[in-house]
C-alpha cells in the first residue's frame, strides 16, 4: 500500500490542502459544543434572550465556514485520489503491455480486468477516505478528549473505559476480516473468468446448446462470491450494533455521574450536554476509524493484488547495450535453439533446431498439432524467449536489439485473427498509421480484401464491433492480413491465417504474395499441404524437432511422415503423380 502512495506525489499540494479544510471543519465542530453550553447556562438559565440570539447566529456562523472547509476538503481530496487512481491504473496498464508472453501466462485475462477496475477502485477510495475521514477522525477524537478534560478531568475518566472496550472490538474485527476481503477479490476474479469465457465464446455456446451448464456454472462463481462477501459483510454489520451499544452506555454513564455532580454543584447543566456532545464526537470519530480500517484491509489485498502485477520482472526487455543496428533484409537463423515454457514438466518444446531462411524465401512449416510450430514461429520477434542457442536477424543476435527495432521490421498474423472497435480502414491502418487511403485499398487488393469490403454499404468506413464480429472468419483473416502486409515487413509470418479462407481464395493471395515489389521473408504455418506446396523451403516438425527439409517435390521422395500427410490430404494415387 505505501508504495501505492507514490502515485500521489504529483498532487501532494491539492493532497496536503484536504486536511488543512478539514482542520477548519473539525475547529468548528469542537467549538459548538461550548457556544451551546454558554446558550443553556448562561442564555437561558439568566432568561438572556438577546444573548442567545447573539450566540446562535455566531453558531450560524461558525457552521457555515465549517461547512466551507468540509465541501472545500471533500473537492481537494476527490481531485487527489481521482487522479492517484488514474495513474496507477495507467501505469498496470503499461506494465501488462510490457509483459511477455510468458508474463502473461502467470496471470488471468479476469484477473488482470478485476485489478485494473475493481482493485484500483478500492484503493482510490481509500485514498479518498484517508484525506477525510482519516484526518477528520484522530482530530475529533483527540480534541474532543481534550475538552472532556478541560469541562470535567473526573468525569472524563468514562473515557478510560469506553475507548478501550472498543478499540479492542475494532481489533477483533478488522484481524477476522481482512482474510475475507482477500478472498472476496479472488471470487470477483472467478466471476469475470467465467462470464469472459461465455461472452468470446457465445457461439460455441449456443451451438452445442450448453446455455443451461453455463448458466450453473456462472450461479455457482456468483454464488460463492455472495456468499463470501456476505460473511464479510455480516462482520461489518456486526460493528455497528457494538458500537452503538459502547456508545449508549457511555452516554447513560455521563448523564448518570454528570448529574449527580450538578445536583452537587460541581458541574451545570450546558456543561453535562457539551460533555456528552464532546463524548459522543469521540466514539463517532473512533467509529468512523474502524470502519477506515475495515476499509483499510479491504484496500490493503488490492493493492497487494496489484503490487503483484506491478513488481513482476518482466523477462524481456530492451538489453542496456541494445545494437542500434536496424535489420532491412530479413535473413533468419535458428542455431541450436532449444525452448521449453516456464514451469512446464518433461521435455522441451523445441529442441537443437537448426537452419537458416535467406531474405525473400518463403519457408513453410508443417508438423501435428503440439509439434511447436507456433511456438517456433513465436520466437522470431521475442513473443518468447530462447532458452539456448541464438537466433540471428541480419547477423545480429535478436536478444542484442531494442525490441521496438525488431518487431517493427516483423508482421505476424496469429491463427486467432483479432480485430478491434473502430473502421475497416481504422483496423489495417495499424500496421501504418500514416497509410493512405489508396495505399489501404491497394494492399487490402492484395489480402483479397478489397472486394467483400466494397459490397458493404459504408464500403472501408464500416464500423466493425467488437473482435469484428459483423464479418466471418475468412474476411477477418483476409484483413489480419491486410494488416501485416501494409507494414512492409522483413519478415512476415502467416499462422494458420488462412484456414478459413476457400482454395481459390487462397491461391489468389498467394499468387498475389509473390508479385509483391518488395518481397518479404515468409514464415508461413499450415494445415493443408496445398497452401504450402509452392513454398522455397518446407520444415516437417515432430516432438519439436526438424524431422524432415526440403522442397514439396524432395519431401515426398524422402520422407515417410510427409508422404503419410499427403496421402492423408490428398490420397494415395497423388503421390506417385507428385
Amino acid at each position: 500500500m505505501i508504495r501505492l502512495l507514490g502515485f500521489i506525489k504529483p498532487y501532494w499540494k491539492v493532497a496536503l490542502l484536504a486536511p488543512v479544510l478539514m482542520l477548519i471543519e473539525v475547529v468548528t465542530d469542537l467549538y459548538q459544543p461550548l457556544l451551546l453550553a454558554s446558550i443553556i447556562d448562561e442564555g437561558v438559565v439568566n432568561g438572556d434572550v438577546p444573548y442567545v440570539l447573539k450566540t446562535g447566529l455566531k453558531m450560524l456562523g461558525i457552521a457555515i465556514i465549517g461547512m466551507a472547509g468540509g465541501v472545500g476538503c471533500t473537492i481537494a481530496a476527490s481531485h487527489a485520489s481521482q487522479n492517484f487512481g488514474a495513474d496507477v491504473r495507467t501505469a498496470l496498464f503499461k506494465k501488462v503491455q510490457s509483459f511477455s508472453f510468458t508474463n502473461l501466462d502467470q496471470f488471468k485475462t479476469s484477473s488482470l480486468i478485476t485489478r485494473l477496475t475493481n482493485d484500483i477502485t478500492q484503493v482510490q477510495n481509500m485514498v479518498l477516505m484517508a484525506l477525510r475521514i482519516m484526518v477528520r477522525a484522530p482530530l475529533l477524537c483527540i480534541g474532543g478528549i481534550v475538552m472532556t478534560v478541560v469541562i470535567n478531568p473526573r468525569l472524563a475518566a468514562i473515557l478510560l473505559v469506553s475507548i478501550p472496550v472498543m478499540l479492542t472490538f475494532m481489533f477483533l474485527i478488522i484481524r477476522a476480516g481482512f482474510p475475507l476481503f482477500s478472498l472476496v477479490q479472488t471470487k470477483i476474479d472467478r466471476v469475470n473468468n467465467v462470464m469472459q469465457e461465455n461472452l468470446a465464446g457465445v457461439r460455441v455456446v449456443k451451438a452445442f446448446v450448453r446455455q443451461n451448464q453455463e448458466e450453473k456454472r456462472f450461479k455457482g462463481a456468483n454464488d460463492d462470491l455472495m456468499d463470501t462477501t456476505m460473511k464479510a459483510s455480516r462482520l461489518v454489520a456486526l460493528a455497528m450494533p457494538l458500537i452503538m451499544l459502547i456508545m449508549n452506555a457511555s452516554i447513560v454513564a455521563v448523564l448518570w455521574f454528570g448529574g449527580l455532580q450538578v445536583n452537587t454543584g460541581n458541574m451545570q447543566v450546558g456543561q453535562v450536554m457539551a460533555f456528552i456532545n464532546y463524548m459522543m464526537q469521540i466514539l463517532f470519530s473512533l467509529m468512523m476509524v474502524a470502519f477506515i480500517f475495515i476499509m483499510l484491509s479491504r484496500a490493503k489485498a488490492s493493492a497487494d493484488r496489484i503490487n503483484e502485477v506491478l513488481d513482476t520482472d518482466v523477462d524481456i526487455a530492451d538489453p542496456s547495450d541494445a545494437t542500434e543496428v536496424i535489420p532491412t533484409k530479413g535473413q533468419v537463423v535458428f542455431d541450436n535453439v532449444t525452448f521449453h515454457y516456464a514451469k512446464a514438466q518433461g521435455d522441451p518444446v523445441l529442441k537443437n533446431i537448426s537452419f537458416t531462411v535467406e531474405p525473400g524465401e518463403t519457408v513453410a512449416i508443417l508438423g501435428g498439432t503440439g509439434s511447436g510450430k507456433t511456438t517456433l514461429v513465436s520466437l522470431i520477434p521475442r513473443l518468447y524467449d530462447i532458452n539456448e542457442g541464438r537466433i540471428l536477424f541480419d547477423g545480429e543476435d535478436i536478444r542484442a536489439m531494442k525490441l521496438a527495432d525488431l518487431r517493427q521490421k516483423i508482421s505476424i498474423v496469429l491463427q486467432d485473427s483479432v480485430l478491434f472497435s473502430g473502421t475497416i480502414e481504422d483496423n489495417i491502418k495499424w500496421g501504418w498509421a500514416d497509410a493512405t487511403s489508396d495505399e489501404v485499398e491497394e494492399i487490402a487488393n492484395m489480402a483479397q480484401a478489397h472486394e467483400f469490403i466494397n459490397r458493404f454499404p459504408d464500403g472501408y468506413q464500416t464500423l466493425l464491433g467488437q473482435r469484428g464480429v459483423n464479418v466471418s472468419g475468412g474476411q477477418k483473416q483476409r484483413l489480419s492480413i491486410a494488416r501485416a502486409l501494409l507494414k512492409k515487413p522483413c519478415v512476415l509470418i502467416l499462422d494458420d491465417s488462412t484456414s478459413a479462407v476457400d482454395m481459390g481464395t487462397e491461391a489468389r493471395l498467394q499468387q498475389a504474395l509473390k508479385q509483391r515489389e518488395t518481397k518479404s521473408t515468409t514464415f508461413v504455418i499450415a494445415q493443408r499441404i496445398s497452401s504450402v506446396m509452392d513454398a522455397d523451403r518446407i520444415l516437417l516438425l515432430d516432438n519439436g524437432q526438424i524431422v524432415a527439409e526440403g522442397t514439396h517435390t524432395q519431401l515426398l521422395q524422402t520422407s515417410p511422415l510427409y508422404q503419410d500427410i499427403y496421402q492423408s490430404q490428398m490420397g494415395e494415387e497423388d503421390i506417385v503423380n507428385g
